[in-house]
């Protein structure tokens, strides 16, 4: 009898639990129905009449581009655009002629409208202007009454704020092309733009970010009824810039007018500072979309506005390659210090007779006297003694003859030749007269302003194989370490060799017989030094010779030698370096000195005044952690 009681029990309590088990689940089930038929009873009422669910691509804000400081470069702006709902418009010609009165439609653009009007159904947005300036939305929105079918939308577009000033290292956004369409639904939408040059193509992908969605209710025709759901896209990441926007500015003041180019570099990091190109053009006008007109003007200017020449040009080095001979002819144990050489004027080399740029000749000189006085003579000496091959394998050490890897689409590689390169392009063997003429950098040879940069960035920083960069990082991701702290390759060059060329730079703008005295900078502390170059870009015949040679301004533009510049500063302590290239400018020492002077002044005046920002908020932070402890 217990024994059945027991049984009775355990067979009850098991029920019980069965019981509410069913009971449970039968709770989840009516909650699920109710959710369904009452909470969500409209949505899938919708879903289950002739209207449907559509989800539709957000495109994301475009990340912004800043320069070292955090000013913004490229960022973006509010986009005013004016729509037409050819269905919500009584006349569309009536409509069209009110709007006119508002803001002047051309018959190009009235053409165009009545097109898209055409391709469409009645109740899709056709857009009339955009880019439209908040003062001409507002006088739309204010006569609304009389616009039927007009309305105003508010996008996003990308502006440049500091427009030709940085147009070749930005680049441009434009809309994509059909070669450019890759199957991402983002690339399909109406407007949306992508980077097509500089740093903006570089770091398109990152720029791009992530798309968001919006799930709108349309009817069976696909007109929308109302917006469900949105979820906003993920804004595309920042890059941060080694570009100093304030030294950009003075330096694109200092070339205005000219075409010509520049590059300052930091000589341990490798952070371009400034990197300028003129004549450049606005990369505002290619997002809003250039008109015919404007592209034929920047397509035929024979100052090619269109080319970054820092990366892209490439001209005969001149007399500022003179530094790479000497290094070899040092290595080689060719001359020292001491060594000299007579110049009268121009040296024989068989049948040819060639120059120094000096027509009296400089007399005994050594090889400081040849750099700071830039003497033909010495170097053609000194580069038949070391010989072409030496002379390159130096070259190509400190950057010359290939890319440098900057972060910017189109660097070209410039040219340091060699027999093996002549028999190859020409077929013919190496002359000894090609080698003299290479020894004062000219011939074959070819650099970018960007090599030239880098080239004395090395000279000056101790021999370090520095290579140059544009980004710092982008969204916190660094691209490589600041300042002093990145490591790079020794170029395995005797300190005390690299010493004489930096004394001979020296001397090139301090020495009362230097050929850039003119250009030197006054302050002890933020001297510099540098070398000269005028390159010819025409041969000068033997009869000139005689009769007088003409003078570069009496000779048309394209006939007068371009004008370089290198140079360094402070001496004592190097830490910026730069090239300058003013294409058919004449003289080198009275043309292309003056513009590096003043870039390498500004670059140490920006650097002492940050650095006094920097102590004063330093000394302000440890007085207030005294306080607070």
């Amino acid at each position: 009898m217990l024994r059945d009681n027991e049984r009775h029990k355990h067979f009850n309590r098991r029920a019980a639990i069965l019981g509410g088990g069913k009971a449970l689940l039968l709770s989840i089930l009516a909650g699920r129905l109710y959710y369904l038929q009452v909470v969500e009873a409209d949505r899938y009422r919708t879903l289950a009449d002739e209207n449907r669910i559509n989800l539709r691509l957000l495109p994301p804000l475009r990340g912004r581009i800043v320069d070292r400081l955090g000013i913004p470069l490229a960022d973006n702006q509010q986009n005013y655009r004016v729509l037409l709902i050819p269905e919500d418009a009584r006349s569309l010609h009536a409509t069209m002629n009110a709007l006119d009165q508002v803001i002047p439609l051309s018959d190009g653009e009235r053409r165009r409208i009545l097109r898209d009007v055409k391709r469409n159904r009645s109740f899709v947005p056709v857009t009339v202007r955009e880019n439209l300036s908040w003062k001409s939305a507002a006088q739309i929105e204010v006569n609304s009454p009389d616009l039927p079918g007009i309305m105003i939308d508010v996008g996003q577009s990308r502006s440049y704020p500091h427009g030709q000033e940085l147009a070749h290292v930005m680049g441009y956004v434009a809309a994509v092309s059909p070669a450019e369409q890759t199957g991402d639904p983002l690339l399909e939408l109406p407007g949306f733009r992508v980077g097509k040059a500089g740093l903006e193509k570089i770091h398109d992908l990152r720029l791009r970010g992530k798309s968001g969605s919006s799930q709108v209710e349309v009817n069976a025709y696909g007109r929308v009824i109302r917006e469900l759901e949105r979820r906003e896209g993920e804004p595309g990441a920042e890059v941060n810039l080694t570009i100093d926007i304030a030294l950009q500015r003075t330096v694109n003041h200092r070339l205005k007018n000219q075409s010509a180019a520049a590059v300052a570099i930091d000589v341990h990091s490798g952070e371009v500072l400034a990197m300028a190109s003129s004549p450049a053009f606005d990369p505002n006008a290619f997002n809003q979309g250039l008109k015919v007109a404007d592209w034929q003007a920047l397509i035929n200017n024979p100052r090619a506005p269109l080319i970054n020449k820092a990366i892209a040009g490439r001209y005969a080095p001149g007399s500022t390659f003179k530094m790479i001979v000497l290094l070899a002819a040092l290595e080689r144990g060719v001359v020292n210090t001491s060594t000299q050489f007579f110049c009268n004027s121009f040296i024989n080399l068989g049948d040819a007779r060639f120059h120094c740029w000096s027509k009296h000749g400089h007399g005994f000189v050594n090889a400081n006297d040849a750099i700071s006085q830039s003497c033909d003579v010495y170097f053609y000496e000194i580069a038949k003694r070391t010989g072409i091959e030496r002379i390159a394998s130096m070259a190509k050490r400190f950057g010359l003859g290939s890319p440098l890897g900057i972060d910017l689409p189109g660097e070209l590689a410039g040219l340091v030749p060699t027999p093996k390169w002549k028999r190859q392009a020409y077929e013919a063997a190496w002359q000894k007269g090609e080698t003299v003429i290479t020894g004062i950098g000219q011939g074959y040879l070819l650099a970018t302003p960007l090599q030239l940069s880098v080239m004395t960035a090395r000279m000056v920083n101790g021999g370090f194989a520095v290579t140059p960069r544009l980004t710092r990082d982008v969204s916190g991701l660094k691209s490589g370490d600041s300042e002093n702290e990145q490591k790079f390759k020794s170029l395995g060059i005797p300190t005390r060799h690299l010493d004489i060329v930096r004394a001979a730079m020296g001397d090139v703008v301090n020495s009362p017989t230097g050929t850039a005295r003119g250009s030197r900078i006054e302050e002890p502390e933020w001297k510099m030094g540098g070398k000269t170059g005028t390159v010819q870009v025409r041969r000068i015949s033997k009869s000139e010779r005689e009769q007088g040679v003409v003078k570069n301004q009496d000779l048309p533009w394209k006939e007068r030698d371009h004008a370089i510049f290198v140079g360094y500063a402070p001496m004592e302590n190097p830490r910026y370096a730069v090239s300058v290239v003013v294409e058919h400018g004449g003289s080198g020492s009275k043309t292309a000195a003056p513009i590096a002077r003043d870039i390498l002044l500004e670059a140490q005046r920006r650097r002492s005044s940050q650095s006094t920002v920097a102590r004063v908020v330093g000394s302000l932070e440890t007085i207030q952690k005294k306080r607070d402890n």
